[in-house]
């Protein structure tokens, strides 16, 4: 077994195009190896293999990011795993035609679970830091852009979080609750 060999799993979530990617580590006396995106078997599930930035987080417990999103014509595909600490990892379909709109699925995230969650357009995503330094990496297909950067208040989707009094930051706290946010997303077969 030669260490290029593809180790993923990609399975389906009850929200369409979002996947659970589990990673199959190399494990030996020094530790694991593990392989976190492969171009040729992204490209034969029809996912996106063009990301332009990838960036990470590192949270205290209790620390709550999220729902969030770019908006038209800024947004993204994005992956997002977690290689230290644990987090609950939720998206929130936005995509009117959808039929998980206004339906969330959450994961856990962590390096035992070895897995990370491929998230399309038109999906909010947050997460529950539910360790001290947990560290959230993320890549996505388009650039940042300040004006396209959006969200829907974590506590206004009926999500079931496992805190009712997390730290967020000032803007989250600020973002439009989900009733009231006329989505620009559209859901596509």
């Amino acid at each position: 077994m030669g260490l290029l060999r593809v180790m993923f799993e990609i399975k389906e979530t009850k929200i369409p195009g979002c996947y659970e990617i589990v990673l199959k580590p190399i494990k030996d006396k020094r530790g694991q190896f593990i392989k976190t995106f492969h171009e040729l078997t992204f490209k034969e599930h029809n996912l996106a293999t063009d990301f332009a930035e990838e960036y990470y987080s590192i949270s205290a417990r209790n620390v709550l990011r999220g729902m969030h999103f770019q908006l038209p014509p800024h947004d993204h595909e994005k992956i997002v795993y977690c290689p230290a600490g644990k987090a609950l990892d939720v998206v929130l379909d936005l995509r009117k035609g959808s039929p998980a709109f206004g339906k969330y699925e959450s994961f856990e995230l962590s390096p035992e679970k070895c897995n990370m969650i491929y998230i399309p357009r038109g999906l909010a995503h947050g997460f529950y830091s539910q360790q001290d330094n947990t560290q959230m990496f993320y890549k996505v297909t388009t650039a940042y852009v300040p004006e396209s950067d959006s969200g829907v208040r974590w506590d206004s989707a009926k999500i079931d979080w496992p805190c009712k009094d997390p730290v967020i930051s000032d803007k989250d706290d600020k973002l439009v609750k989900f009733k009231d946010f006329d989505s620009p997303f559209t859901f596509e077969e």
